[in-house]
Formats: C-alpha cells, structure tokens, sequence
C-alpha cells in the first residue's frame, strides 16, 4: 500500500527492497565493543599496507615538472587505457598464456571503483524483477544483497570441496527448463578462488564442466558467468587453476571480475574486469550514469605500481603474511576444537584467502539472536553467522549452524586468542544445552545426549594427534 503521508519521501520500489547489510550489524557490534577480537570483517592487515610505497609512487607522480597534474584531471569512463592495456597482459600472464590467445583487447577490459561497483553494474543492465540469477549454497552475502535490491529470484547450487557441483547446476538449469522458466535466468555468480566465505576453491576439471552446461543451455540469450576472481592472487599454495575466461575461447559467457583491495590496498578502491564483447559496452554506458569514470588519480598509483614492480612485491609478501595467518588459526582451531564432536565439527582448510568455513553439530545454532553468538560476544570474540551467506532461495532452508572466520586483519597472537575465547564459548553453550551430538557406534548412526565438557583454564592442551575433529 502506498503511503499518502506527505511528510515521507516516495521511496523506489528498488529501495524499498534494500536491506541494511548484515556487515554493518557486525561492524557496530565490533564499535560497541572496543575490546572484542573481530574474526569477522573480511578486512585486510593494516601493518602490511603500503604506505610507504604509496607515498613514493604519488610523489613521482605529483611532483615531476611533466604531467604532474593529469591525474588530477578527469580521466575516461571506462579507465586509463594505458592501464587496461596493462590489466589483459596481467590477467593473461595469471592464466599462462599470450594475450591473444585470450581473444580479447584492451577494448574489453573496464576499470571500476572496486569490484563491487562491477557486479552492481553487470547486474544492473541484464536482470530485471522476477529474474533469475544463479549462486552456490553458500555464497557472497554482500552481492545477494545486491540481488534483493534488483528483484531477482536468487537460486542456488550446491557446492562440495571442489566447489559447484556440476551435476547440481545441470539439474537446476533442467529444472527450471522444464518448467518454462530459463527465459528468466540471466547470470551465474561464481566466487571462484578460496570463496568467500568458504575458502573454497572450483577445481580445475569442474571449471570447463562449467562453461559448458551454461553454453548448453543459453538457448533464448546468452546467460553470464559472472567470475568473482576477488582472491585469486592471494593463493599460498601451488598454482591457481586456470580462470573460467581462460576456457571461453570466443570471449561470449564469462565476466572475469578481479580488484586491488585485497591484494594490494583497498583505500585505492580499484577494481576491474574482462568483459564479453557487447557486455563492455553496456557496462561503460551504464557506469557514465554512475561517476564518469573511477578516480583518476587511483588509476596512475595502480598503473605507476604494476609498471615498477611494487604491486608484484606486495602480492608476494602479502602471501606470506597472510600464510602464517591461516596456518596459525588452523593450528589453533586443532588445538582447541579437535575433540569437539568428532564427526560434527569440521572447517575448511583453504589454499588461500582471508576465510575459514566452521561448522558445528546442528544443535548448536551459530545465528545472530543465538545464545553461543552472544557468549561469543560476552567472551570478546566476533564472528559471521553462517546463516548470513545463504541467499534467499524459495526452494532451501539456511542451515543454522556454520560461521565465517576471517584471519585477514587480526595478528597472530589475536587469531589464537579469538579461537581461544571461541572455542570456550561454544563448548560452555553446548554446555548449558546438554547438546545431542550424533555418535558413531558400530557402523550405525545413534543419537544419545553427552554433556561436553569445557577445558578448564589450566588444563593442559589436548593432543593434536589424538581424536581430532574432522574437516572439509
């Protein structure tokens, strides 16, 4: 019903569909709380950022007698063109290959204030209310907020420690074919590289697999592949599989999203993607409607990096900071939850990324109003509720019972710390509700009630080696 009080604004439709970010619940609780350890703002490591470097490059290219004052200037909608050239050699030489054998130009490529601004904006010109758009269980919860903001009907895909389970998008794509519905689907996102909030990883074999079922079933228009590649450079072992643009030969389904907030400074607010052909177009018009163009002078610090060799040598220490980080919350996570419900808890053991994915027996709610989210509080430790990155799909119910944490900005004494005053909170909650852990016995699964027991204080670690939880 409209509202006729001539005191109140005729907010839009598409306003009225955006919710306040479950980020911003987190970030207050983190103010109102000055002594709580955050292991949930995906946040980068602040001793790590590169003042110094940053201060050295704008004076080169502030206080030189020539062009010292066109980054000052107005630059192009759709980014400095001597850096996009720059960004399809970057992104070529990530997948291994030539830039022409990418089939794509410097034409192609469009630079963006953050990632984020470049999902809004792909979203913006191809779905419509009533639309479908397709994502992992779970996924990315800032962009389905997006998705909520522009009426989309979010359907999601199961995911396993490979990723996106292909059969499973097949018999979604099926599904709704079958039920004269695929005329509505129009993207696929995809967090590809240690996803947040996983830390999950699509495997090489399942990254063509992929492609081809939504080439199959692009019947009445292309449907996009939107590859949110945000964390693909923050890989700590081995090589990073191919990008799913590496497999799109003729340049047609995949949106290859990447940025320099996580792997380099996200006050430079600088993000960027390889778009199809037609796409760009689009996305350049739209974004002239935005900002005409991103900030200039971020630009030439991200050209005036990558041209010198400062960006590489960020990336490289990055990951090894950020390796230490992981290894020392997993180390701390053995150490404190690996007797918990064998067989019930598990986590993630990411190759790279800020995250780590905590799931707890199904008795234990993790969610926002749950009595362990408030000992957790009480206790000086913050995290995401699971329950937070499952979207709205119609067809699913969110489990209650997972968390994100985050070993981007805390040091290493916090991280062990924070797994400390967490581990204590979940066993004194499981505690009090003399939780139902499921048991193992003799091949079969029984369900019998054991009070868990909290380590008191001065109890000695428990052996990593003996009992441990099992994870994904």
């Amino acid at each position: 019903m409209a509202n006729s009080d001539p005191r109140c604004f005729g907010f839009s439709a598409r306003a009225a569909r955006t919710a306040k970010q479950p980020i911003s619940y987190l970030m207050t609780q983190a103010v109102n709380n000055p002594d709580v350890i955050s292991l949930a703002a995906g946040f980068v490591d602040t001793p790590t950022l590169p003042d110094a470097e940053a201060a050295g490059l704008l004076a080169d290219l502030l206080g030189g007698a020539q062009g010292s004052k066109l980054p000052l200037q107005y630059g192009t909608t759709e980014g400095n063109a001597e850096l996009r050239t720059l960004l399809l050699e970057h992104l070529a030489r990530l997948d291994g290959v030539d830039p022409a054998e990418i089939h794509a130009s410097a034409d192609d490529i469009v630079v963006t204030t953050g990632s984020q601004q470049l999902l809004f904006m792909l979203t913006d010109v191809l779905v419509d209310p009533g639309d479908i758009v397709l994502t992992s269980w779970p996924s990315y919860f800032v962009y389905a907020g997006a998705l909520q903001t522009f009426g989309a009907e979010v359907r999601c895909v199961d995911m396993d420690d490979e990723g996106v389970v292909p059969a499973a998008l097949e018999a979604l794509l099926g599904q709704l074919a079958a039920e004269g519905r695929l005329p509505r689907v129009k993207l696929l996102y995809l967090c590809d590289y240690h996803q947040n909030p996983t830390g999950i990883s699509l495997s090489a074999q399942r990254r063509p697999a992929l492609l081809d079922i939504i080439r199959r079933y692009s019947t009445h228009h292309r449907i996009l592949i939107i590859e949110d590649a945000a964390y693909r450079e923050l890989t700590y072992e081995g090589r990073p599989a191919p990008s799913l643009r590496r497999y799109d030969t003729e340049n047609r389904f995949v949106a290859l999203v990447q940025t320099f907030s996580k792997p380099f400074a996200p006050g430079i607010k600088t993000g960027y993607g390889l778009l199809p052909r037609g796409l760009a177009e689009a996305v350049v018009l739209q974004k002239g409607n935005h900002d005409f163009g991103s900030a200039n002078l971020c630009q030439h610090v991200v050209l005036a990096a990558m041209k010198h060799g400062v960006y590489a040598r960020h990336v490289q220490e990055l990951r090894r900071r950020y390796a230490a980080k992981r290894d020392a919350m997993l180390a701390a996570l053995d150490e404190h939850l690996g007797d918990f419900a064998p067989g019930h808890t598990r986590w993630t053991r990411p190759s790279g990324g800020l995250y780590i994915w905590l799931t707890l027996p199904a008795e234990l709610d993790t969610g926002p109003d749950s009595p362990l989210f408030q000992k957790a509080l009480d206790n000086g430790v913050l995290y995401v509720p699971g329950a937070y990155c499952f979207p709205d799909d119609p067809t699913r119910t969110a489990p209650t019972n997972t968390m994100r944490l985050s070993y981007g900005m805390p040091p290493i004494g916090e991280i062990q710390e924070g797994i400390v005053r967490l581990a204590a909170a979940i066993r004194d909650q499981a505690d009090a509700g003399d939780a139902r852990i499921a048991c193992v016995t003799r091949g079969c699964l029984r369900t019998v009630a054991i009070p868990l027991r909290t380590v008191p204080d001065d109890a000695e670690p428990p052996n990593p080696g003996s009992h441990r939880a099992t994870r994904s």
